[in-house]
């Protein structure tokens, strides 16, 4: 794995050999980074990469421009992997790595200074055998639901939620669907905090790539 551009730009990025996590591959980061970045969503955000695996998601944001990185994973190996790719590239003050089971934390790690929190820019990539769990009275949603509080995240809060195609949710208020790219047997819906969670009626759209 590695960074594709920004101040990192073609720097490797160890990734974990098991199946505990599923790196992106370098096409649909591309494709989704290339968007955000079109919408103002990476640069000066602060960012939390949820089931962050070894981080190469957040970390190319980083590497555009973001403030700051929050990430959250339990899995200790992929964990430990995410602090040699922090410590290699020297970001060591720019990123918060936690070790924390994602389906209880309150997203706000102890200690962590002002310019990590509360996030504007959430990636949100669960294991796909939660996705359909993304329903009232599930765990995944209860942490969804969290995550769209104003002491976690800023009003205008933009949340990249990976899970498979054709894969039915509903998401907790306040966040709703604002646009969806569908790529490789995946969707990556780009969500929005609406106030009383009223889904936007306007700037909507369905991207296929």
């Amino acid at each position: 794995m590695r960074i594709i551009t920004g101040r990192f730009k073609r720097r490797q990025l160890l990734a974990n050999p098991g199946l505990v996590t599923r790196p992106i591959s370098d096409r649909v980061k591309e494709t989704l980074f290339q968007k955000l970045s079109d919408n103002g969503y990476i640069k000066d955000r602060r960012v939390a990469d949820v089931f962050s695996g070894t981080g190469t998601i957040g970390l190319e944001a980083l590497s555009r421009g973001a403030i700051s990185v929050t990430f959250f994973e339990l899995d200790r190996v992929a964990f430990d992997l995410l602090h040699q790719n922090i410590a290699t590239l020297g970001v060591e003050d720019e990123c918060i790595g936690w070790q924390t089971d994602i389906l209880r934390t309150s997203f706000k790690p102890k200690g962590a200074k002002s310019h990590f929190a509360p996030y504007s820019l959430v990636f949100m990539d669960p294991p796909y055998k939660m996705a359909p769990d993304i329903v009232p009275g599930k765990k995944i949603y209860a942490s969804i639901e969290r995550l769209g509080r104003d002491t976690v995240t800023t009003s205008d809060a933009t949340m990249v939620l990976r899970i498979p195609e054709r894969t039915e949710i509903q998401l907790p208020p306040p966040w709703v669907i604002d646009w969806t790219i569908t790529t490789s047997r995946m969707h990556l819906h780009i969500c929005k905090k609406v106030a009383g969670g009223v889904t936007p009626t306007s700037d909507e759209a369905n991207e296929d790539e």
